[in-house]
């Protein structure tokens, strides 16, 4: 499969940035921020199934940023999982245990949308709030180039996954997420 996505260098393209995302990779070492690149999409098309299709992008080099929550007492903490179109993350079982939390759960749309200033569909590990772990699959680091939201529904950044496990707060996990067809069957 053949992507039409048109790349650039994401540094010369802030427009196609949501706020934080353009303020943390200005931050970035400039190594890892020059191999980050993004392209504008059609924002309504930027859900993983229908940019996919749109786009030429296989799945397998799709990745989601979800934003899960876990609750101990009163104690709220917030974290990034970022796993491939083609795996769920275990949201019950590593992603609670990483969070020594008694539930976990993804966070509301809203709540995600506010807590981190990027759009719903669009968000990104580059950018979150201060403090938020990251939690990366390790499939997601064997991508040359995962495609993830820019912040913003109308574009999406080209990660290379070697850059993703060097950005700040991140942690490769192995056993984060399971292939969707494990999940099926």
């Amino acid at each position: 499969m053949t992507s039409t996505l048109d790349l650039r260098p994401a540094l010369t393209a802030p427009e196609l940035l949501a706020d934080p995302v353009r303020s943390a990779l200005a931050a970035l070492d400039p190594a890892l921020a020059a191999a980050i690149r993004v392209a504008a999409i059609d924002g309504e098309l930027a859900d993983t199934a229908a940019f996919c299709a749109a786009y030429g992008v296989a799945p397998q080099a799709s990745a989601n940023c979800i934003i899960v929550q876990g609750r101990r007492g009163e104690t709220t903490s917030y974290a990034a999982c970022v796993v491939l179109a083609t795996t769920r993350a275990d949201v019950n079982g590593t992603v609670r245990r990483l969070l020594d939390a008694r539930k976990a759960s993804f966070a509301p749309m809203d709540e995600a949308v506010v807590l981190t200033g990027m759009e719903y569909g669009g968000i990104t590990p580059l950018g979150l709030p201060e403090g938020w772990r990251i939690l990366v699959d390790r499939r997601v680091v064997d991508v040359p180039d995962a495609i993830v939201g820019a912040g913003i529904r109308a574009a999406k950044i080209a990660l290379p996954g070697a850059v993703l496990a060097q950005l700040p707060g991140a942690e490769v996990i192995d056993g984060l997420a399971t292939p969707v067809d494990a999940v099926k069957g």
